[in-house]
């Protein structure tokens, strides 16, 4: 067995649970915090954590020729922030985890609506059954359709519009960058709704705000290293893991069961989240 494989694959497992500890970090802190300080202290966490590799590269390694493409990138970047954040608090952990994992099914919709790249076969058949999946979660028409489900599945939407800003992005612009100004104008504009939304927090309370924003970088460390040891055909597929993680934590903290449809349309949504993995995308003629 390939030693490197079996590192990268660990790093996604780890990053992962990583990511799912800190969005019940998420539901746990919004029963007593409101929304827009959580993802406030998310982002000044992040930013803190960037300046110092910021100070190492020399501030003009944060020259840009496309500042526009940035603030779209922020801007949609930080709407999918609290459109996830705001499900992560009103529905169970393993539903909103489905949600965010749908964004791979925007993906290939955008990118030729905007770059213009022709959709394979198989994309298109993953994108059918994920949304099948969808609809099997959301029940329109049964009463079963929350607002909370709406939202998660439009920051699924929010969060494939900023990885299609980052790609275009990425022939002219080092990463570091890229992520330095999505925090730096997430922070801009998450503070700005603390004018009327400020509640100090605890000592506890500002513990869970911490584990929110650690836990989120230090997933991205650990997923951005995993990319970089293994292709994504190979370890892509690991990161529907977090499904499992979420539906394990939501019934061990929050007693959450989730029903036959529910269950059916979840594992829907990861098969067409694993077949876009491999649909790779045509250039257009």
């Amino acid at each position: 067995m390939n030693p490197t494989l079996v590192r990268a694959a660990v790093l996604i497992l780890c990053s992962e649970l990583l990511f799912t500890i800190g969005n019940a970090a998420i539901k746990t802190v919004s029963a007593s915090q409101p929304l827009e300080m959580i993802v406030f202290f998310r982002n000044i966490f992040g930013l803190g954590l960037l300046v110092p590799m910021i100070l190492r590269n020399g501030v003009s390694s944060l020259r840009t020729k496309v500042p526009h493409m940035h603030l779209m990138r922020g801007l949609v970047g930080v709407s999918g922030m609290y459109c996830f954040f705001y499900a992560f608090s009103h529905l169970p952990l393993a539903e909103a985890t489905t949600f965010k994992l749908t964004s791979p099914l925007f993906i290939p919709i955008i990118a030729f609506l905007w770059l213009k790249e022709r959709i394979p076969k198989l994309a298109i058949a993953a994108v059918i059954i994920g949304f099948v999946g969808v609809l099997l979660i959301l029940r329109p028409g049964t009463g079963a359709m929350s607002t909370a489900s709406l939202i998660g599945l439009l920051g699924a939407l929010f969060a494939a519009d900023a990885f299609v800003t980052v790609r275009r992005m990425t022939a002219t612009e080092p990463g570091t960058r890229i992520v330095f100004y999505f925090t730096v104008i997430a922070l801009l504009v998450s503070a700005v709704p603390l004018l009327w939304a400020w509640k100090t927090p605890t000592l506890a309370e500002l513990a869970w705000m911490c584990v929110v924003g650690g836990c989120a970088t230090g997933a991205q460390l650990l997923f951005t290293r995993a990319y970089a040891l293994a292709p994504a055909g190979q370890i892509g597929p690991l990161t529907y893991v977090s499904v499992v993680y979420g539906a394990l934590f939501g019934w061990l903290f929050w007693d959450e069961l989730l029903g036959v449809l529910t269950v059916t349309g979840i594992a829907l949504v990861v098969l067409a989240g694993i077949l876009t993995i491999y649909a790779k995308p045509e250039a257009a003629k």
